[in-house]
């Protein structure tokens, strides 16, 4: 008869409502892992190729820049030397700016890393916290 006690049922239920959140936040946990994970690879991926496209820009147009100087510098040996060295290192440092500047604004609208996964669990909180009164 101890079965039919209203509190014996009360308390298993209780125990198992219990687990069986528990569970699920240990499953909305692995998925967030999960999530941050997959964002952590796709942000070292974008990195990488950036970076190694960047370093292959910039070898070859030294290369570039470098046979470009010295060909105007040899066109004008004889007459404006001076002036063609200074015009060059003018071109160098306009460029320079103009790299530098856009590098700038490209860091400003970098995404966030792993900002979906901060989304995600702010929402997972606020549903969490349930309706605010």
């Amino acid at each position: 008869m101890a079965e039919s006690e209203p509190g014996a049922h009360g308390g298993q239920g209780l125990f198992a409502s219990l687990r069986r959140m528990l569970a699920t936040l240990v499953e909305l946990v692995h998925a967030r892992l999960d999530l941050a994970g997959v964002e952590l690879q796709l942000e070292i991926q974008r990195a990488a190729s950036v970076l190694l496209w960047a370093i292959a820009a910039i070898l070859l147009g030294t290369v570039a820049l470098v046979m470009l100087a010295v060909t105007v510098l040899v066109a004008f040996w004889e007459t404006h030397r001076l002036l063609a060295a200074a015009g060059i290192a003018a071109v160098f440092a306009l460029a320079s700016l103009g790299i530098a500047l856009g590098v700038r604004r490209r860091l400003r609208t970098w995404p966030h890393m792993f900002g979906s996964t901060l989304g995600e669990l702010k929402s997972d909180a606020a549903a969490l916290r349930g309706p605010q009164p």
